[in-house]
């Protein structure tokens, strides 16, 4: 028996050696997958797979992922494991696998990627879990009325250490995953009324009466309490992954983006958000800017259809060419969403879509990919007034409190302004390298960080507040006396001989000595009624303060105009008059200025087409622009000018500091690079 039992000992460990060896040779024979602070291009995959999912794999095959491969060439892949519903489209050991599997599509997915050096990442639903609550209820988040939530699980119970965790081990350790994207968090996440979490808030807080309601005391020191909650549920299982398997790379979807403008305080690898299906080139002009400025690779997600009601349709290359040109002249990665079938397969006639998507973006990645963007106008997202004036705890696609936002900056970018979005945090110690910020229709500043500002307008800076309620925080600076109330009324902008009708809040304002008053605001579509400054510039120490004292940022969001937009940036211009690129000949042009390798790269993206109208689902002509007459200012005359990526040398004249040069068309993306 001894010897018997030695020998079925010794055969096994034979075995398990051989197998462990043949599996290194396999693995250190496949190309090297490079990380997610290296990749440029991706595409995504999911279906939330549910009850009604009895065959998943049926179609799944080596010869689909092998064409998705050939066809869109990515960095990585991020394919399905686990959405919303909660059911598991691979056979799980540890969690609630979907009803029926024909074959283990995540093995096929592993191990065709592996071989072919391209990175494979999870398409993970962690906060929202509908399945997970059907055996385990206590995991619920308990709602105001003390009812126990049929979805979204609760950051303080056991569902991260006894499901989440083990399942990421599990795609871990099993699969040899590279990392995940988790779905369903920051934007699913609510207030929690378990006994637990309201125990600990009385006592961190000392306050006794927890509240039900917006209007009730306390509510926001009580939301701010479920944020931290939601933060450390997240570097909890960030940490724990990151112990056990250092290489393991993770993304909480949306976290440290528009919906949580706040400084990165976890060690996620990557940022990552999927914005709007439609008004995308909107969305990706404003998510993109949020993210660009957080110390974390970056990249932007576009749907590849829309979606309105029950109607999907599938976008134009065109279409999602333009949608990628936003997010890759602000220097971030670019990926793009196809749902799979319902047994986890995918619709193989799509990829020339994004195979096609990826050619354009490939030939732009080397002048644009990780630029550095060059700092003109700072527009600042207060996340502490954000935080103060949202219903959730964190933002979505949809929220309100962007709007304001949103609409000055389209605005800014629709005259052809170089515009960053900067946080707070964003500003410490480099707040003098913008020469004009802007605070942008926000009541709360924060003292500490009012004090920055006003010591960097005092320096030489210049600062424009736009809107009542910003213009009551800085009055006195502004050299101005706010009279009454905000009132929200028909307000005639008046400039350079037009008039805008803005239905929007506005305020009067009495113009001290000091004080110099720009552009004029009538009571109606008519210049014999006039009724105010709409503007006024004051000097402060060596710098200039300028108010607007009407609220611009959300009417233009909803319906722009040119008279406020050229309002807005004649007012800029007296501020802010030598930027470093200026570019006339169309309103439809977004520009951005970077630097790549030592290069002044100047992004020029068309921004023509219905791609804001709402009416518009899919279009597949983007009208040509141009000509294009570009100044940018440079000290000394350079080497060459190139137009990338077609590589063509382009002529200028060089005269006072100024290259001039003009484009004789834009298509959808070209990037001026000056050397």
């Amino acid at each position: 028996m001894k010897k018997i039992s030695i020998s079925i000992i010794t055969f096994v460990l034979a075995y398990i050696f051989c197998f462990a060896s043949l599996t290194a040779q396999n693995e250190s024979s496949n190309p090297k997958r490079i990380r997610r602070s290296e990749s440029f291009l991706g595409i995504h995959f999911d279906f939330h797979a549910g009850a009604d999912c009895t065959e998943i794999g049926k179609n799944v095959d080596r010869a689909m992922v092998e064409y998705i491969l050939d066809t869109v060439k990515p960095d990585y892949v991020q394919t399905d494991c686990k959405g919303h519903p909660g059911f598991t489209s691979y056979p799980t050991k540890v969690g609630n696998p979907a009803p029926g599997f024909v074959r283990d599509p995540l093995k096929i997915w592993r191990e065709v990627t592996a071989e072919r050096g391209v990175s494979l990442y999870m398409h993970y639903s962690g906060v929202w879990d509908t399945e997970a609550l059907v055996h385990r209820p206590e995991w619920a988040r308990i709602n105001e009325k003390g009812e126990r939530d049929k979805d979204l699980t609760s950051v303080y119970g056991r569902y991260a250490d006894e499901l989440l965790i083990p399942q990421l081990k599990e795609l871990s350790d099993v699969y040899g995953v590279d990392g995940v994207w988790i779905d369903g968090e920051c934007w699913a996440v609510a207030r929690d009324y378990n006994k637990n979490t309201i125990k600990a808030f009385q006592k961190e807080t000392g306050i006794r009466e927890v509240p039900r309601k917006p209007e009730d005391p306390n509510w926001f020191e009580w939301t701010e309490f479920n944020r931290k909650g939601f933060l450390s549920y997240v570097d909890h299982y960030v940490t724990e992954l990151h112990k056990h398997n250092p290489d393991f790379q993770i993304c909480s979807n949306w976290a440290y983006s528009s919906t949580m403008p706040q400084q990165v305080n976890i060690d996620v690898d990557f940022i990552s958000g999927d914005y709007k299906p439609l008004d995308s080139v909107r969305t990706a002009r404003f998510e993109g800017r949020c993210m660009v400025h957080q110390g974390k690779p970056w990249d932007l997600m576009a749907w590849h259809f829309t979606r309105t009601g029950g109607s999907y349709s599938t976008k134009t290359i065109p279409q999602l060419s333009q949608e990628a040109s936003v997010v890759l002249s602000l220097g971030g990665g670019f990926q793009a969403y196809f749902p799979q079938n319902r047994d986890g397969s995918v619709k193989k006639w799509q990829m020339e879509l994004m195979g096609e998507t990826a050619k354009f973006c490939r030939a732009r990645q080397n002048v644009c990919h990780r630029a550095e963007p060059v700092p003109q106008i700072g527009l600042i997202y207060s996340g502490k007034a954000f935080y103060r004036n949202i219903p959730d705890l964190f933002g979505s696609w949809t929220i309100a409190a962007h709007e304001p936002l949103q609409g000055i900056l389209h605005s800014l970018l629709d005259s052809q302004n170089t515009v960053d979005i900067v946080m707070e945090h964003h500003l410490t110690d480099r707040m003098q390298d913008y020469p004009l910020l802007v605070y942008p229709e926000w009541d709360y500043v924060d003292p500490a960080f009012k004090a920055e500002l006003l010591e960097y307008v005092h320096n030489g800076g210049n600062l424009l507040v736009i809107g009542p309620e910003s213009a009551a925080l800085f009055e006195d600076e502004l050299g101005i006396t706010l009279i009454g109330e905000p009132k929200e009324k028909m307000n005639g902008l008046g400039h350079d001989g037009w008039i805008a009708g803005i239905n929007s809040f506005s305020q009067e304002v009495t113009i001290r000595s000091n004080t110099r008053s720009f552009g004029k605001l009538y009571n109606n579509n008519d210049i014999e009624n006039y009724n105010m400054p709409a503007a006024s510039i004051c000097k402060y120490g060596k710098g200039n303060i300028a108010g607007i004292y009407l609220d611009m940022g959300r009417s233009y969001l909803s319906g722009s105009h040119t008279v406020s937009r050229d309002f807005l940036d004649s007012l800029v211009r007296e501020l802010f008059p030598d930027p470093v690129v200026e570019v006339t000949g169309s309103n439809y042009v977004d520009v951005t200025v970077n630097r790549i390798d030592g290069k002044l790269a100047v992004n020029l993206v068309n921004t023509s087409g219905p791609h804001a109208n709402d009416r518009v689902y899919v279009y597949d002509e983007i009208p040509k622009t141009g000509p294009l007459t570009v100044s940018i200012r440079s000290k000394k005359r350079p080497e060459k000018i190139t137009l990338e990526p077609s590589g063509r040398m382009l002529s200028y004249k060089y005269n006072d500091g100024i290259i001039a040069l003009t484009l004789p068309e834009l298509e959808i993306h070209d990037i001026i690079v000056v050397e």
